[in-house]
């Protein structure tokens, strides 16, 4: 394992965070406060209590979930393609690092991220709701599984997009309304019966089901079934990511 490469990249994109803070950290952290402020305060005193928990409680878990998708794509797609639009893909490819090395070190960096600003949006949230997490353990669990699975599937959209356009195609059209719909700021149960079977379908009702178990008690699927979910679509990921650096494709033409 070369450790040295590894390292090289993750301070590499880790570095670029830095410099793009107010981008990469602040705006999230702001827009989710006007969340809570708008949501939780304005809407949820109207709102009552979900399941025994407050509607501005209850949205927490539904809003980190949302920007940790968000930003573990953006992050892990932007920081792959850059080398390819700049041409310096090459010089990575020649090196001497292992494509599980690569993929350490930009899934890594794109992780950290993610896990940081889910960690001060859940501190911001203090200001605004008071709220307890049940199970603590089980909560960095879930935050750190979402994390990796999701920036392993920006770094696959990174490697196909041949535009900037195209790397926000997935976010924007797929991942945000999935988990708008997937039950962000309700309870699938307040669904007509109908619509209740339907939103199964949808694999981010499981993510948020299961983050929210954690904090609460309480799933509106099972806990095991939300693990094995984000677990499976990590490893057909990881399957992906192998075959593309076995071919070749899309970055070494």
């Amino acid at each position: 394992m070369n450790l040295y490469g590894i390292r090289a990249i993750y301070r590499f994109e880790m570095a670029r965070t830095f410099r793009t803070l107010s981008q990469s950290i602040i705006a999230p952290v702001l827009t989710t406060s006007l969340y809570f402020i708008v949501f939780g305060k304005a809407i949820g005193s109207r709102m009552g209590q979900i399941d025994n928990i407050s509607y501005g409680a209850f949205i927490i878990p539904g809003l980190i979930m949302l920007n940790l998708l968000n930003e573990s794509i953006s992050n892990a797609s932007f920081g792959i393609y850059m080398p390819k639009w700049a041409g310096t893909i090459y010089e990575l490819l020649s090196a001497p690092v292992s494509w599980i090395e690569v993929l350490i070190g930009y899934v890594g960096a794109a992780a950290t991220k993610s896990v940081m600003l889910g960690l001060l949006i859940m501190g911001t949230a203090r200001i605004f709701v008071p709220y307890e997490i049940v199970h603590p353990g089980w909560m960095i669990a879930f935050l750190l599984l979402t994390a990796v699975t999701f920036s392993l599937f920006g770094f696959i959209i990174g490697l196909w997009a041949d535009s900037f356009q195209k790397l926000q195609v997935v976010p924007m059209l797929i991942a945000t309304p999935l988990t708008f719909l997937g039950g962000a700021f309700y309870s699938i149960h307040m669904l007509p019966p109908l619509w209740q079977e339907i939103t199964l379908f949808n694999p981010v009702v499981y993510l948020i089901s299961g983050f929210r178990w954690s904090f609460y008690g309480m799933a509106e699927v099972d806990v095991a079934l939300s693990l094995g979910m984000t677990s499976g679509f990590l490893v057909l990921c990881l399957t992906f990511v192998w075959w593309v650096f076995k071919t070749g494709y899309k970055i070494r033409n």
